[in-house]
């Protein structure tokens, strides 16, 4: 039983490790693939991809709570099953397409099957006893992590062959895990604790207007969208901000996130199993809230490269703040809702993909340049720091009003 157990947990985090490396293979070459269908104008490309990447979270915000909650209705294994397949298909389509409005289409497909997060979480829930979720959301932040290292260098690598090898590729693994999957995975919801589905449940705001019932959801999910926001306020500047600032290479830019990605795997894939079972879930999501408040104002005061790489140790550190909790949340809904709660997390984090990188953008267009008064880089990072410090203080405030369900 405990090593059906293992192979199952293993199955889930190679599927979210797919997801997060088919998003990472396209990095480097989904720019390119744009550009080739306007002869190669990157400029003209370029007002074309940031609406790629809008459209593949404003779907995954659509589809997160409906998959979660087909899950609580068929089940984990069905809904992750198809999910691999349907990714499969969109990166065979996006390998052929003859057009941009077929690659459109790729992308509302991919957005759609990397919902199955919800799902894949969810699994990772029913089998996991509630005293060590943390600890398996953690090694899902792992896999996410994970994926960010090696998609972008195999995609790198393989686009230097082709420039559509990495979609093949990545159809390939999809269809590989389907496969193992169909034969292996079992089903880690009983029948007796499934619910019919509901279109009211799977309205994305409606899901999450469902998410307020419980004060200390509302809180922790504050909290939690608090940590999303700050980090994708990070992610959607960095480029930006080091190649302004000291003058990065695309080359140099990749090898640092994949060092961050590297750093985020080792922290919730070992540190988080480590240390939560010590500090507890409250702490760990102080102490994680806490260290992102001064890694990230630390990104914004840095006067050198090597000042970035120091900090990015101390900024994967914080990521312990997210499987905390996200564990405590848990802990508030029954089995037969781990879907749906799960749906709806996504959901929110896919809006924060949208909202951190506008904000952090629009941030670095005002401040950055030399004319700007005040000329201030580093001020999508300081914002970055206020979030994480908002979300602090509601930790902390929740933990004086509520401690008892704060400490569990």
């Amino acid at each position: 039983m405990h090593r059906d157990r293992n192979a199952s947990v293993a199955f889930i985090l190679v599927t979210i490790l797919l997801d997060t490396l088919g998003v990472g293979v396209m990095l480097p070459v989904l720019p390119k693939l744009v550009s080739s269908f306007f002869g190669s104008d990157l400029a003209a490309a370029s007002r074309y991809y940031g609406a790629f990447v809008a459209v593949y979270a404003a779907m995954q915000f659509l589809f997160a709570p409906v998959l979660g909650g087909l899950s609580d209705r068929f089940g984990r294994r069905v809904v992750i099953l198809g999910s691999l397949l349907g990714a499969a298909l969109n990166y065979v389509l996006l390998a052929v397409a003859p057009g941009l409005g077929w690659l459109y289409f790729g992308r509302i497909v991919a957005g759609i099957t990397g919902a199955s997060f919800s799902a894949a979480s969810a699994y990772i829930a029913d089998i996991t006893p509630p005293g060590r979720r943390a600890q398996g959301f953690g090694l899902v932040g792992a896999a996410f992590g994970l994926g960010f290292v090696i998609g972008p260098a195999l995609g790198g690598l393989l686009g230097d062959v082709h420039l559509r090898l990495p979609f093949a590729v990545a159809a390939g693994l999809n269809l590989l895990n389907f496969a193992y999957g169909a034969l292996v995975l079992p089903e880690s919801l009983p029948r007796e604790s499934r619910r019919p589905f509901s279109l009211r449940r799977a309205n994305p705001l409606a899901s999450l207007a469902s998410l307020g019932r419980s004060p200390v959801v509302l809180g922790l999910t504050a909290t939690l969208v608090c940590s999303y926001l700050a980090q994708q306020v990070l992610q959607g500047v960095w480029a930006l901000f080091t190649e302004d600032r000291f003058g990065w290479r695309p080359f140099e830019i990749g090898v640092s996130l994949a060092v961050a990605g590297l750093g985020m795997a080792v922290v919730q894939g070992g540190l988080v199993r480590l240390v939560m079972p010590r500090l507890g879930e409250r702490r760990c999501l102080e102490l994680g809230l806490a260290v992102g408040v001064v890694s990230f104002a630390g990104f914004g005061l840095a006067e050198s490269g090597l000042a970035m790489y120091a900090l990015i140790l101390p900024n994967a550190l914080g990521g312990i703040a997210a499987p905390a909790t996200q564990a405590l949340i848990s802990r508030e809904v029954g089995p037969s809702g781990q879907g749906a709660l799960q749906g709806s997390l996504a959901s929110l984090a896919s809006l924060t993909a949208v909202a951190g990188p506008v904000l952090g953008g629009s941030l670095f267009a005002r401040f950055s340049p030399a004319t700007a008064a005040p000329h201030l880089p580093g001020a999508p990072f300081f914002a970055a720091a206020c979030i994480n410090a908002a979300g602090l203080a509601l930790a902390l405030w929740m933990s004086a009003r509520r401690p008892a369900a704060a400490e569990r």
